[in-house]
């Protein structure tokens, strides 16, 4: 197991990313240019020698429902190729479904993204609005607060649970 001191040591020869000191002794690195609302790379790590690398977007790691791995086991080479892969899958934006056809956009009455808010549609033309505030992200019925979520992807799920898309 790697030391507290080696993980920091580790994940500051990462330029990309910028160090937060938290609560408890614990530090945070965040990759501001990430593509999503997601910016932490390095989660708690704490003077224990647990900590978190976000991994939400990567394949082949047990993560835990926020998209974490727990590193408090990790050597070096599997830390450094964990990190930079987080990083890598932060910089890359998959591309949305092509449902930007005209027809699409006939259907759904021309109604598209548009700055922090999207109308998202439901069967016999119901129709929710997604909209990002503070840091979170409110799903309204009309006027009518439906729900409130944390990120763009707990979002999205919650909506294409309920049989919603965006168009």
């Amino acid at each position: 197991m790697l030391s507290f001191e080696q993980k920091l040591s580790i994940l500051e020869s990462f330029p990309e990313l910028d160090r937060k000191d938290v609560s408890l002794g614990r530090v945070n690195y965040q990759y501001e240019e990430s593509l999503y609302e997601k910016k932490n790379v390095a989660f708690h790590l704490h003077p224990n020698g647990n900590g978190f690398v976000y991994a939400g977007l990567l394949s082949g790691y047990e993560t835990d429902d926020k998209g974490f791995v727990n590193i408090r086991d990790y050597d070096e080479a599997a830390l450094r190729e964990l990190v930079a892969e987080s990083i890598r899958s932060l910089s890359v934006r998959e591309p949305e479904p092509a449902a930007s056809s005209k027809a699409a956009r006939a259907e759904s009455g021309g109604r598209r993204k548009s700055g922090n808010a999207s109308v998202w549609h439901g069967a016999d033309k119901q129709t929710l609005t997604l909209k990002h505030e503070d840091d979170l992200w409110y799903v309204y019925a009309g006027a009518n607060l439906e729900m409130v979520l944390e990120t763009y992807e707990e979002a999205e799920q919650y909506l294409h649970e309920e049989g919603f898309f965006l168009v």
